[in-house]
């Protein structure tokens, strides 16, 4: 019973932060600090989501679709690897700072050559999303990788065990709890990534629609877009959660009996 109040205490917290911002909104659309066409009420976000929602959701099809596959494909990519480099050391110190390096170019400046390359198609979008969740999950994965206690992989191999039942029966299971770290910041990336992929051009998507809507000064839809785009995040975030507790159970346990 106490641990049930301490969680809804929990999540009170952000519910009343987020209930601050909006009557800050209200009011200072109310008062007219800032210019309707400038800062649209909260009422008229709700109103242009309620109106658009059938056009919203076909868009928002789209965008996860391509967030969906760039997702699965950094992952795949991200994990082969993460295991390659832990087992080689010579491409680790190869590719690992080159893969920092990466980092330090922004994807709004990537995002116009891939268009030039690849077309305004799907491809250029699901390579955007790749190169924005690859290094999360790689870097991540990779650390849980490195970090195995030395006594436990010796102990395992002094009952015989290979290279490749090390890595299943000790590094991959020490590693999850990394890997799933970055993970939960590349699921929101892939929503992040593909509406920013979707401003350059394309048939549908939400970064369509916002494109569209800007033009014509609509920021009450605008608004709404990021309304969609954030409850998105959130939601493949817990699903990211969900699947993280169903992979390590013994997480779970070993914290309730802490408690």
């Amino acid at each position: 019973m106490r641990k049930k109040l301490k969680s809804i205490t929990n999540k009170l917290y952000p519910m009343a932060f987020i209930a601050i911002i909006l009557v800050i909104w209200f009011v200072i659309c109310q008062l007219k600090i800032v210019p309707g066409f400038m800062l649209p009420s909260p009422q008229s976000v709700v109103k242009a989501l309620v109106n658009d929602f059938g056009l919203l959701m076909g868009h928002a099809a789209t965008t996860l679709q391509e967030a969906f596959i760039g997702l699965i494909l950094s992952i795949v990519f991200a994990l082969a690897l993460a295991v390659i480099m832990d087992e080689c050391d010579v491409l680790y110190k190869m590719v690992y700072p080159v893969m920092v390096l990466t980092q330090t170019v922004p994807t709004v400046a990537i995002a116009p050559l891939l268009v030039l390359w690849m077309g305004f198609g799907i491809l250029p979008k699901i390579t955007l999303i790749f190169i924005t969740c690859f290094f999360p999950i790689a870097v991540s994965t990779l650390g849980g990788l490195r970090s195995v206690d030395a006594d436990m992989i010796r102990l395992f191999r002094s009952m015989g065990a290979n290279k490749r039942q090390i890595l299943w029966r000790v590094k991959l299971p020490y590693a999850l709890e990394g890997f799933f770290s970055g993970l939960k910041v590349a699921a929101t990336y892939s929503i992040v990534g593909a509406v920013i992929s979707e401003w350059l051009g394309g048939v549908s998507g939400l970064g369509v629609y916002m494109t569209r809507v800007r033009k014509s000064y609509a920021f009450d839809k605008m608004f709404a877009v990021i309304l969609i785009t954030s409850a998105v995040s959130l939601l493949v975030m817990k699903l990211v959660t969900l699947l993280q507790k169903k992979m390590m159970p013994w997480k779970q346990a070993t914290g309730e009996k802490t408690k």
